[in-house]
């Protein structure tokens, strides 16, 4: 590929991922979901277990009559667990047309990310997937890493929930 095409490929996706921001905390680091993909926000609630599902998976919640899976982020990213607190938060989401609740330390604010303020995701090699990762947003001083909440969660592991 010609080093025009690829600076051409990289604007374009540059521009796919600038935008509106919903941006959270785990673990003293500041992500951001893509707002169209936030259907709502919610205070954190009875979960209900589910047998069998992967650690991350902390169970299932009624909302307003339906009953949608709820993932941990910090352990699906391999953080320590922490106990919730009034600032814990479930982020409802969008996932592939499916509902799911994803839990956060804390909510921060709606970010508007500009193209010039978006790095591409770092490479660490092979083994390492970040696959998930945007982009990685600079502002106002602080690195913001952007999710793509559709892969943050492989196929497989929807179809396991």
């Amino acid at each position: 590929m010609k080093e025009e095409e690829s600076t051409a490929v990289m604007e374009q996706e540059n521009h796919h991922v600038q935008g509106k921001y919903l941006t959270f905390v785990l673990c003293d680091e500041e992500y951001g979901l893509g707002i169209l993909k936030v259907r709502e926000i919610i205070g954190i609630q009875d979960i209900t277990p589910v047998p069998q599902t992967p650690d991350f998976v902390e169970g299932v919640i009624n909302l307003r009559g339906k009953v949608i899976p709820v993932v941990d982020l910090r352990l699906k990213f391999g953080m320590p667990k922490t106990d919730y607190t009034k600032e814990t938060c479930i982020i409802v989401v969008d996932v592939d047309s499916l509902l799911m609740g994803t839990i956060v330390d804390t909510v921060s604010e709606v970010l508007d990310i500009k193209e010039g303020e978006i790095e591409p995701p770092p490479s660490f090699g092979q083994k390492v997937d970040v696959g998930f990762i945007l982009g990685i947003g600079k502002v106002n001083e602080k690195v913001i890493i952007l999710l793509d909440v559709d892969k943050v969660l492989s196929l497989e592991e929807l179809k396991e929930i």
